[in-house]
């Protein structure tokens, strides 16, 4: 574990390659396996691999989301907070298991903040994406991390 946190960076250019999907199958077992308080699992993980959403999910707010649209594989952190008051703490272990999860197969990823980031002057970057991706209403998304192989 310590060799892999040494060799973890944030990449935001990745190779056209698409991610096989048996590595995004241990990409959800991993994400799944993340712990949770009280074990609630208030969170949801929507993986994406169509270009046309990630291009879209790239402009998911002004600043420091554009990578999402060149890379292979996204994967949208959400939760429902009536679920658990420490959604935020779940998704972000869980999103850095992710990134973790990633690297051990050869992948790299960014994280793109999106909980409190605008999307453009009347709408946030959380709602941008809830309508996008079709989430219920009252869900938060903490992150997308954007996922490949690093160019």
């Amino acid at each position: 574990m310590l060799e892999l946190l040494r060799r973890r960076r944030s990449v935001r250019k990745f190779k056209e390659k698409k991610v096989e999907e048996e590595k995004i199958e241990l990409l959800r077992e991993a994400v799944l396996r993340a712990p949770t308080s009280r074990g609630r699992n208030p969170w949801q993980f929507i993986f994406v691999d169509d270009p046309r959403l990630l291009r879209a999910l790239g402009q998911a707010k002004q600043h420091g989301s554009a990578f999402v649209a060149g890379a292979p594989l996204a994967v949208v952190v959400a939760a429902d907070p009536e679920r658990s008051d420490v959604w935020i703490e779940d998704c972000s272990i869980a999103a850095i298991l992710l990134q973790m999860a990633a690297l051990s197969l050869g992948l790299e990823s960014c994280w793109a903040q999106i909980r409190l980031r605008a999307h453009d002057e009347t709408t946030s970057a959380e709602d941008y994406i809830r309508e996008l991706v079709g989430l219920p209403e009252g869900w938060k998304v903490a992150c997308v991390i954007g996922i490949g192989y690093g160019d």
